[in-house]
């Protein structure tokens, strides 16, 4: 699933070549890819028709764009498999095409993108799209289906000291904790292997012991690794992640740990393990990443 790199990348290309037109047409061709919007395919259409779009948003793995005047906003989400692409209208139609959305105009800072469509394209039909009421009082009109959902770590706004302190009242383990998305939004299970052998933390360190400098340390490593993501336009896997225009990410290629069971750790030679967690797979180095000691009481006399 896309985590937050990834998604930041399709908002920027959303932003470039999507904010500011004027929509003219929207087909739906699969009722499943709407199924959150729940008054159906011709009012999603009839609500958008003749509206503009501002500027795109994301908190997390959700993106959304307001749509102009109207107190509401597009929430996309593109689950396991679901692709944004920007394509000339007179482009073949993608095989798992759910969504068409066609434009009046060509954005003032794209002219580039005028006869392009908007498509929402996705195989296994986890995403889609929906119109949400916006919070009120929130400046980029959040969608009110995702108010719970917490900032993420590259938001200006997130709270180091808040996160701190929840991630001690948790009483979970720290990756775990990593991918509550109530508690800290956007990071998957790459992501959180990733900066976990970072920052040399076994994935089942209760949080319970974690003191301010180490989740300090944890999030600077989050912040580190989803920014060098970004920089090379996140990580592709195979053919089902890729930003507006289409094009893979090629951060797989820098991974530390996920994916690289039994490879060399780049630190200390160790081979990579990986282990089952959560109906997933954890990627760690035995020896910078000790398992936390578990301590047992003594029997009652």
């Amino acid at each position: 699933m896309p985590e937050l790199p990834e998604v930041e990348v399709v908002r920027r290309g959303l932003e470039r070549w999507v904010r500011g037109r004027t929509i003219t047409a929207v087909e739906v061709r699969h009722p499943r890819a709407i199924r959150r919007h729940h008054a159906g395919p011709a009012d999603f259409a009839d609500r958008l028709v003749g509206r503009a779009f501002g500027p795109a948003h994301r908190r997390g793995k959700y993106l959304w764009l307001p749509v102009e005047s109207t107190g509401t906003s597009v929430l996309g989400h593109l689950g396991m498999s679901g692709q944004l692409l920007v394509q000339p209208e007179k482009a073949p139609d993608e095989k798992h095409l759910r969504i068409r959305i066609r434009f009046a105009d060509a954005p003032p800072s794209a002219p580039e993108a005028a006869g392009t469509e908007l498509r929402f394209v996705d195989q296994r039909t986890f995403g889609g799209l929906s119109l949400h009421a916006q919070v009120p009082g929130e400046a980029d009109g959040l969608p009110d289906a995702i108010a719970h959902i917490a900032r993420d770590p590259l938001d200006p706004a997130f709270d180091d000291a808040a996160f701190h302190e929840a991630l001690r009242r948790r009483r979970t383990t720290v990756k775990r904790a990593l991918l509550d998305q109530s508690l800290i939004s956007g990071v998957g299970n790459i992501y959180a292997d990733e900066a976990l052998w970072r920052a040399k933390l076994h994935y089942d360190r209760p949080t319970a012991t974690m003191t301010r400098p180490r989740s300090a340390e944890l999030l600077d490593h989050v912040r580190e690794v989803m920014a060098e993501a970004l920089a090379v336009g996140g990580t592709s896997f195979d053919s089902l992640y890729v930003n507006v225009n289409g094009e893979s990410g090629y951060f797989a290629r820098s991974l530390d740990a996920y994916g690289r069971e039994d490879e060399p750790c780049r630190r200390c030679g160790t081979p990579i393990r990986r282990r089952p967690w959560m109906n997933r797979s954890s990627y760690y180095c035995p020896r910078c990443q000790r398992p936390p000691v578990r301590r047992t009481l003594p029997a009652p006399r």
